[in-house]
């Protein structure tokens, strides 16, 4: 339930961040304009009350709302139900040994891992967000980028981040972002947009190295494979723009959760 209401609130924020719109006020209708009822905006319910029609104006309304809300109460159940392995150099309470003495380290662990839910809940949202907005309008706004930046903050330091961590994860920002970077030149922003470029940064950042150049390679692979399906259905042409965007972010998603999976793949494709 919590996912479906958030989702509800990420649609606006795909529809309105990229356009600079404020996310505060009403929502409304895209056709008429209408402001909506709050019986409009339930999330699933009202889309397939009103048979996928604006109430006023009853232009059909896009699948894309209730698919978001979908996915993302999807990913909730699935960020909560996972358990990511806690570093055990966690220390989120630094000079706190004689309250831990107290109360016990399963208190810490606890805190540790209400924030580390937080922050991938915060991670999957924004990468939400991201993949509809570049895929609806080609654009990924800076202030989700920013987001997406602090909650991978906020997850490493419930992984134990030393300041060599940190400075190890800066690093890796930087060579995960240079591959998409020098592409950006080269095309002169035709072959990639510098969205692209923060985003790959943010990758590094979260993943570090070999999971960001996986990351990378996952989302080049699926890119280069939607597009010849689409040149095959004559949907695009071998000129035509697609958005990086929502590739780069499945593979930032893959790698995030299916890390292990992926690496056991790799050995067994490329035995050394």
């Amino acid at each position: 339930m919590l996912g479906l209401a958030i989702g509800s609130f990420l649609n606006v924020l795909i529809d309105r961040l990229p356009q600079e719109e404020s996310i505060m006020g009403r929502s409304h209708c895209d056709h008429c304009k209408k402001d909506l009822a709050w019986n409009d905006l339930l999330p699933i319910l009202s889309y397939v009350y009103l048979g996928a029609r604006c109430r006023y104006c009853r232009k059909k309304l896009s699948f894309i709302y209730p698919l978001v809300e979908l996915i993302t109460a999807a990913l909730f159940v699935f960020v909560v139900w996972i358990g990511l392995p806690l570093s055990p150099s966690s220390q989120l309470l630094v000079g706190t040994e004689n309250w831990l003495k107290e109360t016990g380290p399963w208190l810490l662990s606890l805190h540790v891992l209400v924030l580390e839910k937080l922050a991938l809940l915060g991670i999957v949202s924004a990468a939400i967000v991201i993949f509809f907005s570049d895929l609806k309008y080609q654009i990924i706004p800076d202030s989700i980028q920013l987001s997406l930046f602090a909650f991978s903050f906020l997850f490493l330091i419930t992984q134990g981040v030393t300041p060599k961590v940190f400075l190890n994860q800066v690093i890796s920002a930087f060579v995960i972002m240079l591959p998409i970077l020098v592409i950006f030149l080269l095309t002169k922003s035709k072959g990639m947009g510098f969205g692209d470029v923060k985003l790959a940064f943010s990758m590094g950042f979260l993943l570090g190295i070999m999971e960001g150049i996986l990351a990378l390679y996952i989302g080049f692979i699926s890119g280069a494979l939607i597009g010849i399906i689409l040149i095959f259905l004559r949907k695009k042409r071998l000129k035509s723009k697609i958005a990086f965007g929502p590739f780069l972010v499945l593979g930032l998603l893959t790698m995030l959760f299916f890390k292990n999976n992926i690496f056991q793949l790799v050995r067994v494709v490329y035995p050394f």
